[in-house]
């Protein structure tokens, strides 16, 4: 199992019963083996989603209002009291616009040293929705942990819906055993994170860098590329443990 640099302690509240899909002898859950056994948030909402980014070779900036673009759909938040997830996590919380934009550049550079994940966005999927490190707000594995919907997705307290874990659940991923897999989003330093197929492998964090990245051939801005980039996993920390580069904000009012 991966780390995440972290940059703050544990400060919240979450989900106060431990579902049964966690292993009672081991305290974990693998969601590559064991996500069936899971439990996910009912309905199916579609939403106005919208996403953009545009490059001039220097700058890239990414634009958009949180919510996914269709046709993914998210589930019923506030969950229901009628939803069996709501025995396991009630959360009240909505979904709801935030429109956001910021620029990075269009070829990132490795930083002196990595830095730390903040418990906000942490990037930004290819369908629109925010992406956050894997912890939820009592510092736990949150895809194991919370109850979210089919494609791991579930609003904060302020009803900005977002990802804690693999991408490929929702957000389109061409990567297969004969084919490499592509960009599924951005992550807030500029570097790309692709899906978990190279080379005929489904990838693991413990093929990854303590960032949860590596640097292949990969096709970047529509070349075939060699060039840093996070992976998104089926193993904890799924996306981005700390970033390679020098991240940027991501203002979500």
């Amino acid at each position: 199992m991966g780390s995440v640099y972290a940059c703050s302690a544990p400060n919240g509240t979450g989900q106060s019963t431990t579902g049964p899909w966690i292993n009672s002898a081991t305290n974990t859950w693998d969601g590559s083996t064991d996500a069936n056994a899971k439990i996910a948030v009912q309905g199916s909402n579609a939403f106005s989603g919208q996403f953009t980014e545009a490059s001039d070779g220097t700058t890239r900036t990414i634009s958009g209002n949180a919510e996914p673009i269709s046709p993914v759909t998210a589930g019923t938040f506030p969950i229901a009291l009628t939803d069996p997830a709501h025995q396991y996590d009630a959360n009240p919380n909505s979904i709801a616009a935030h429109t956001f934009s910021f620029s990075v550049p269009a070829n990132p550079t490795a930083a002196a040293q990595p830095s730390c994940t903040s418990g906000g966005p942490i990037g930004v999927a290819m369908d629109g929705v925010m992406i956050y490190n894997a912890f939820d707000a009592q510092g736990n594995d949150a895809v194991a942990r919370e109850v979210q919907d089919s494609c791991h997705g579930h609003p904060d307290v302020s009803d900005v819906y977002h990802y804690h874990g693999w991408l490929q659940a929702c957000v389109t991923d061409t990567g297969s055993s004969t084919q490499n897999s592509g960009l599924l989003g951005y992550a807030s330093d500029g570097y790309g994170i692709y899906g978990p197929w190279y080379n005929g492998k489904i990838l693991t964090s413990a093929d990854l860098d303590e960032c949860h990245g590596t640097t292949s051939a990969v096709m970047w801005d529509g070349k075939l590329t060699t060039i840093y980039h996070y992976v998104s996993t089926y193993d904890f920390p799924y996306t981005v443990a700390c970033f390679h580069g020098t991240p940027v904000s991501i203002p979500v009012p």
